[in-house]
């Protein structure tokens, strides 16, 4: 199996992060429900908020998977 690269970028404004899947952005998540549909339309079937919230394969940058708006 190919191993993939999932990364979500930092928070920008004024809310959102960016998801870049094997180096593609795939858009703007505002929350985990949209990262899962993200991640589904990649080619990961069945994925939810709570698969995407603890998966180890994805690399989030500038906070986890409950920081989606910049802090001030």
């Amino acid at each position: 199996m190919v191993e993939r690269s999932v990364i979500v970028r930092p928070p920008a404004d004024p809310r959102g992060r960016e998801v870049v899947v094997d180096g593609e952005s795939l858009g703007i998540a505002y929350g985990l429900r949209d990262l899962a549909t993200f991640l589904r339309s990649a080619g990961w079937p069945g994925l939810d908020e709570i698969d995407v919230a603890d998966s180890p394969f994805i690399e989030w940058h500038g906070g986890g998977p409950e920081v989606w708006a910049q802090r001030s």
